[in-house]
């Protein structure tokens, strides 16, 4: 039988930052055909792994090997605003070739640029178009582009490039939920071999199988991001019963060397008295002794074993339960009583044009969708009162607390008690401790300063500063909140709002996100601001 093709193989593959710190380590790594999904928590070294392989970053030590062309989108992804839309595409030479050819210049340079690729202009537009980049012409500059439309359009080159391994970077991050539904069509009808580091659960349904990178090595799972789920939530049970049954035998382990000692100890107690009371002669006496003696090592030597045999089942089976912890909050100060107006917008028209018109009532949820561009992020900022409406009136008679997309609310050179004191002034140290530890950050972890965290670690502290704030907030707004957070955060997230009472406005082209909110009312920014059904 013919050995499966490995079109990606990272062998002994080692890598630190400039300063030391290590990413990975002994690393080792093979993905055949297909679509793999690759995950991890924030800071695992994902996307640090596709920049290896890409070729971006030269390892510390090992070996990355490509089985054929590489395409790569990155997350950071950057375009020059002075560049043809043909240029980025890479077909300008051979579309200027080819004009050339038409316009009856026979040089053989031309027909060298154009090869077999005839239909270049008709390849490029019909990939455009089915991205959604229909208004794209090949002459003009990206200079206009959106974040999102510059993302299609380099996925668009990598496309029509046809490499034979595609590496693909939380490539739906800046998508809007049109632009979103595109790029999944696209990775579902790839054919060669992928590798998409996401977060995106929707984007994860199209993938084959599931790479978990955790603790600097991979876990497969055969299937998409729901296989994976219920796979991990069956290894999960098994774990947390081989968990308690671990517990329960070190804790046995434990009663019966304590018995064992107490046993011994009598014995030995009786057998001084016996020696005494019976006048034994020294020699007999120190015989009996010692073999007593040899007797209780042998007993407590055979219960230190077996406990020390039982803390070892222990530690493998703690390591096998994952410690991505759950945020457990209750917030009842932040409760909104049925049919309190929140928020009043009254014919309210904003500073890029768009009008929104609607009131909020009580603990509702809203989420807030459209096209990028159409100002949902002002909308945001204006409730906020960080914008001014160019006309109209807004109404915010509850507390109002805003989190931008930007995550700039925390001051880097505070601790993550003192970030929330600054929101909670009256609170005691004690009292801001408490509710941390609920956010999972417990003891010395709420004393680390604020520019030491991770991108799910600040999330999580800016979250916890607005949502224990006082006064609480009964109205808060949240901008693509899920962006960047690895797929545990975003549960972290949506377990902390569980907990929330009050009125949410939640702008977000996450959907599995947004409908585990519990989402009352849909509302789409068009120009105007318009109710949706999302299905």
């Amino acid at each position: 039988m013919a050995q499966p093709t490995i079109s990606i193989l990272c062998t002994d593959l080692a890598y630190e930052w400039p300063d030391g710190t290590p990413v990975l380590q002994d690393f080792h790594l093979a993905v055949g055909p297909g679509r793999t999904g690759l995950i991890g928590l924030n800071g695992a070294g994902k996307s640090t792994l596709l920049r290896l392989i890409a070729g971006d970053l030269t390892p510390t030590s090992g070996t990355v090997r490509i089985g054929g062309e590489i395409g790569y989108l990155p997350q950071d992804l950057t375009l020059d605003a002075g560049q043809r839309v043909d240029e980025a595409l890479g077909i300008r030479a051979a579309r200027e070739a080819l004009h050339a050819i038409e316009s009856g210049d026979t040089d053989e340079r031309h027909f060298t640029a154009v090869g077999d690729d005839w239909d270049v202009e008709e390849r490029a537009r019909a990939t455009l178009d089915r991205l959604g980049l229909t208004r794209l012409e090949l002459d003009r500059t990206t200079a206009e582009l959106s974040g999102g439309e510059a993302v299609l359009l380099h996925l668009a080159a990598l496309l029509l490039r046809r490499p034979d391994v595609l590496l693909l970077d939380e490539p739906t991050n800046n998508l809007d939920l049109a632009a979103r539904a595109r790029l999944y069509e696209a990775v579902a009808g790839w054919h060669g071999v992928l590798l998409v580091v996401s977060h995106d659960r929707e984007l994860l349904q199209h993938v084959d199988q599931i790479a978990d990178l955790r603790d600097g090595a991979v876990t497969w799972y055969g299937g998409n991001f729901a296989d994976y789920e219920r796979t991990l939530a069956a290894e999960q049970e098994t774990a947390e019963r081989l968990l308690r049954n671990a517990e329960s035998d070190v804790r046995r382990q434990q009663r019966d060397l304590a018995e064992a000692r107490i046993r011994l100890d009598r014995s030995a107690s009786y057998g001084k008295k016996r020696a005494v009371t019976r006048n034994d002669p020294k020699i007999i006496a120190g015989k009996f002794k010692r073999q007593a003696q040899e007797t209780a090592g042998r007993i407590r030597g055979m219960h230190t074993e077996r406990l020390n045999e039982a803390k070892d089942r222990l530690t493998a089976a703690e390591e096998a339960v994952r410690d991505d912890a759950e945020i457990r909050v209750d917030l009842p100060h932040t409760a909104v009583p049925a049919g309190r107006t929140v928020l009043a917008l009254d014919r309210v028209r904003l500073a890029h044009g768009a009008r929104a018109d609607v009131e909020l009532r009580g603990p509702e949820r809203i989420a807030l969708v459209g096209r990028n561009g159409s100002g949902k992020s002002t909308l945001l900022r204006t409730i906020a009162g960080e914008l001014t409406p160019v006309e109209g009136e807004i109404t915010t008679p509850v507390t109002v607390r805003y989190l931008p997309q930007r995550l700039d609310l925390l001051d880097d050179g505070l601790t993550v008690a003192g970030n929330v004191k600054r929101f909670a002034p009256a609170a005691s140290d004690n009292a801001v401790r408490a509710r941390l530890a609920r956010f999972l950050f417990r003891g010395g972890r709420a004393d680390q300063p604020a520019g030491t965290l991770s991108g799910g670690e600040r999330f999580r502290a800016t979250l916890a500063a607005l949502l224990l704030a006082d006064p609480p907030p009964q109205l808060l707004l949240l901008d693509e909140p899920t962006n960047n957070l690895d797929l545990a955060s975003v549960r972290q997230l949506t377990q902390a709002l569980a907990g929330y009472r009050g009125a949410l406005i939640v702008a977000s082209h996450d959907l599995p996100f947004l409908r585990g909110l519990g989402i009352t009312r849909w509302l789409e920014m068009d120009g105007e601001l318009l109710p949706v059904d999302p299905r």
